[in-house]
């Protein structure tokens, strides 16, 4: 067999030893399932719509469910043995002549290699990546209950303006009457021109206040545009069908120990912990050698006595030596219980923070809880009932221009509390269920 027929036999066969490489590899087309944003933005909005678009449509959580997957295809690779090395190799050439049937020693040489780490460092770095991905998923659902407590924060700050631009609206009308009564009581001489100056002023008032919540009204709605991924300019109507009755929380502490199972912020710092102890048991691997192994056939042309002469085969072994264990090993052991650490007391600190969420949610909602009812059953009916005798008292000349507009517009600002305090309960609601990581919450009761 001459040396080219002994070289391709030898590399086909070499060829078909090794681990073929995928040439090509299916690329699915993940196009996200967008809600038509085109028909919903020409329809009023609900609470339940705003959420389900947010969650298909917000950049930011696409963002991490794509961070999520990338994190997700790491710890195959790092668990995969090193790529086997193939060699071709010219040993011992005569420089006269550089002919390979000159000399006995000159041989052409195939060979292959393979690195195996020391047994447990795959599967350590493999789990390592494996908690770091599982931490990845954690943070899109961290995300996602961001997401969903902003837009309904956002949606129930909407709802409130809406509700104080009404009432701004129905004041205006309500002043003006006001303004025709004075008025009509001063040209009969019944009444002064001042009670007709004063109402004006309040009525400009009220303007001045429609145009003031015309304003955050429209920097709402770019923010509420802003988290549905639709243009910031979009004028937004809202849908709703308000049920005014405010539903009662589980016990402080029971949502405490509720949200260390379902919080997906606590979840994530869990699993980077175990990353950093697998990656603490790795660097105690590294004391230990790394090999390598191989085999090498040497083609040899020529003659000797008349007689070909025969090919060369080798095998390889080799290993790595950590002999500089005080500089590198020791200190990249100092490293990883340095973060194993860092991660248990950021747990800690999550976990604090995790409560002081929850414990700041809950007195936020039992405040604005209390308040609405508050203003919703006394205060509100009362105010009320007090325009209404101002009212008629003021057209029989019993009661002064100025404590009727005082009731009016005390009355006005009642009506505005209470929705700001009904919104607030709301927000409070969604961030309890954000913080929480659960929309299980309530008691039995409120069901």
């Amino acid at each position: 067999m001459t040396f080219v027929h002994k070289l391709i036999v030898v590399s086909l066969a070499t060829g078909l030893f090794c681990s073929s490489v995928p040439v090509s590899a299916s690329s699915a087309d993940q196009s996200s399932e967008r809600i038509e944003g085109t028909e919903l933005q020409t329809v009023p909005l609900s609470l339940s719509t705003a959420v389900e678009v947010a969650l298909a449509d917000n950049p930011s959580l696409a963002t991490m469910r794509s961070r999520a997957e990338a994190m997700s295809a790491i710890p195959s690779q790092v668990g995969t043995l090193p790529d086997p090395k193939l060699s071709f190799n010219a040993l011992n050439l005569p420089v006269d002549t550089f002919n390979v049937g000159q000399e006995g020693m000159t041989q052409m040489q195939v060979g292959f290699s393979q690195a195996f780490p020391f047994p447990g460092k795959l599967g350590l770095r493999e789990n390592a990546a494996d908690y770091e991905a599982q931490a990845a998923g954690s943070e899109v659902d961290e995300t996602r209950l961001w997401l969903m407590r902003s837009t309904r924060s956002a949606w129930w700050q909407l709802l409130y303006l809406d509700k104080a631009l009404d009432i701004v609206v129905k004041n205006q009308v309500l002043l003006r009457e006001f303004v025709k009564i004075a008025q009509t009581k001063y040209t009969v001489g019944k009444g002064l021109q001042q009670d007709v100056l004063l109402a004006q002023l309040e009525l400009s008032r009220l303007l001045d206040q429609q145009v003031r919540l015309t304003g955050v009204r429209r920097n709402e709605e770019a923010r509420l545009n802003a988290l549905l991924n639709w243009p910031t300019t979009k004028s937004l109507t809202l849908k709703y069908k308000l049920d005014a009755k405010l539903p009662l929380l589980q016990k402080e502490a029971d949502l405490h120990r509720q949200a260390e199972t379902t919080r997906p912020l606590l979840m994530a710092q869990r699993n980077y912990i175990s990353a950093a102890r697998s990656r603490v048991d790795l660097a105690k691997k590294d004391y230990y050698p790394d090999f390598n192994v191989g085999a090498v056939y040497g083609f040899r042309s020529g003659f000797n006595n008349g007689i070909e002469r025969p090919d060369f085969a080798s095998l390889l072994f080799s290993m790595s030596l950590p002999v500089y264990t005080g500089s590198k090993q020791d200190r990249a052991m100092d490293q990883r219980n340095s973060e194993l650490l860092q991660q248990n007391y950021k747990l800690q600190d999550t976990r604090q923070q995790v409560r002081e969420e929850i414990s700041r949610a809950m007195a936020d909602y039992n405040r604005a809880s209390e308040q609405a009812a508050l203003y919703k059953d006394g205060i509100i009916p009362q105010a009320r009932q007090t325009v209404d005798s101002m009212l008629a008292g003021y057209q029989v000349n019993k009661v002064d221009f100025l404590n009727l507009v005082r009731s009016q517009i005390t009355l006005y600002n009642y009506e505005t509390q209470y929705w700001l305090s009904f919104s607030l309960a709301q927000q409070a609601l969604a961030a309890i269920e954000a913080v929480v990581g659960t929309e299980n919450i309530y008691t039995e009761d409120s069901l």
